[in-house]
């Protein structure tokens, strides 16, 4: 007797709400298939993720005061998830459009950030003439061409360099600059300095060693989180036959863990929620206020966030404080 989970038949298709089908590309969920307004239900619910964690990151931003630049990504990270949301829920074209291009308009927000740090105002204002001019013919010209592969090269690159050019910052700038502060510091008062003091400057080492090493962790989570939606979204695009056929074996509701753009939604909406925190965490050490905000991340189970810790606003951290006394 063969042993069946609980499942019930996917309905034949209704006739959709938003009928008929007018963006340039379809995706491997079967349409209409649950509701009359939702072409594609799962491909639509996922994108939640996207809304969720974006209004996590605007009330950490608000709440512990990171750059404004972060907290307009993660407004940017929003409008991500609901013009995908929409995008799936219709399969029209303008709402495509919402969907494709806020990635795009994000990810050069983002390199902004990443290569205007530390530079003069006019080189800022230069690179944001070049982004914006970049972000125009990317509309343009894909408007023009209508082909998603288009699209997602320009993707790929803009978020390529962005995290090449993070990752440099970090190891060639951050972690020179903080051996530089701690040498200058033993240099100037390291005939002053008590055994304490001491204690206190090799303290401060080890913080700094920790903090590199834990950015790396969260690099790495990250980055493994986000190409794993990626890796399931190609098999979804390859054996999207065989998988429609396997779900309609497997039944509802069993059928939609077998949804790959689902899991894209899901993974890289978390993996970019990684890269924003990363982001918030690199510029505060950037701008020497490593004592000032930490990264609270139990687990890789958990989601990172960036606080403000004991040393915000002035305030010593008791422990520290006794260690002075």
């Amino acid at each position: 007797m063969e042993l069946r989970l609980p499942s019930w038949s996917y309905s034949p298709s209704y006739t959709g709400y938003w009928s008929p089908v007018t963006s340039t590309i379809n995706w491997c969920e079967e349409d209409y298939y649950a509701t009359p307004y939702a072409a594609e239900i799962v491909n639509t619910l996922t994108n939640l993720m996207f809304v969720i964690l974006a209004f996590k990151g605007i009330r950490n931003c608000i709440k512990h005061g990171h750059d404004t630049v972060f907290l307009v990504a993660f407004v940017g990270y929003l409008l991500v998830g609901t013009g995908s949301f929409s995008f799936h829920a219709t399969l029209k074209y303008p709402m495509q459009l919402v969907d494709e291009l806020s990635m795009i308009y994000t990810t050069c927000l983002m390199n902004y950030a990443t290569f205007s740090y530390s530079k003069s105002r006019q080189y800022g204002f230069i690179l944001a003439l070049a982004l914006v001019s970049l972000a125009i013919f990317i509309t343009l010209y894909y408007h023009y061409l209508q082909d998603p592969a288009f699209h997602q090269l320009a993707y790929a690159i803009l978020t390529v360099v962005m995290l090449a050019r993070s990752m440099y910052v970090m190891e060639f700038s951050l972690r020179p600059s903080l051996r530089k502060t701690e040498e200058n510091f033993k240099l100037l008062f390291r005939k002053s300095m008590t055994a304490d003091q001491k204690e206190i400057s090799r303290a401060d080492d080890r913080r700094n060693t920790k903090i590199l090493t834990t950015m790396w962790m969260l690099i790495v989570t990250g980055l493994t989180i986000f190409l794993s939606g990626f890796g399931i979204w190609q098999l979804d695009n390859i054996y999207c036959s065989d998988l429609r056929h396997w779900r309609r074996e497997l039944g509802l509701p069993w059928g939609i863990i077998l949804e790959g753009h689902g899991w894209w939604h899901l993974l890289t909406g978390i993996g970019a929620y990684y890269y924003l925190v990363w982001g918030i965490w690199l510029r505060h050490c950037l701008n020497g206020r490593q004592d000032e905000y930490s990264l609270t991340w139990r687990s890789v189970l958990n989601l990172p966030e960036i606080v403000r810790s004991n040393y915000s606003n002035g305030i010593v951290a008791p422990d520290v404080a006794k260690k002075i006394l």
